[in-house]
């Protein structure tokens, strides 16, 4: 599976972005896939992550309500929405996937995509 990942960028405080993650692999209901962030000097963070086949979610606190994750089953690509977006949401972006259900932990991801930037000014 490899994964890309677009629709980073600049943007001000309170705009929204949405990325795109596009596996050239299949993703059936056996995987799960995720959105982690890497912002400068600080360790990867679990942002969301979404169950595949369930479509069971979870979010990272400081992101809910403001961040939403889906997928697109027929163009086996995963979106995350980001609105309210926030200076401290500005990092390179992550998509992951993994064979089994969600987690937090990036290091239980097998493939990842190459990572994107955002870039929220105040």
């Amino acid at each position: 599976v490899q994964l890309v990942e677009s629709g980073g960028g600049l943007v001000q405080a309170g705009g929204s972005l949405r990325l795109s993650c596009t596996a050239s692999g299949r993703i059936n209901s056996d995987y799960a896939v995720g959105w982690f962030r890497r912002a400068p000097g600080k360790e990867r963070d679990f942002v969301t992550a979404m169950d595949w086949g369930g479509g069971s979610t979870n979010y990272a606190d400081s992101v809910k309500g403001r961040f939403t994750i889906s997928r697109d089953n027929a163009k086996n690509t995963v979106y995350l929405q980001m609105n309210s977006l926030k200076p401290e949401d500005t990092a390179v972006y992550y998509c992951a996937a993994r064979r089994g259900i969600l987690y937090f932990t990036w290091a239980l991801y097998d493939y990842w995509g190459q990572g994107i930037q955002v870039t929220v000014s105040s």
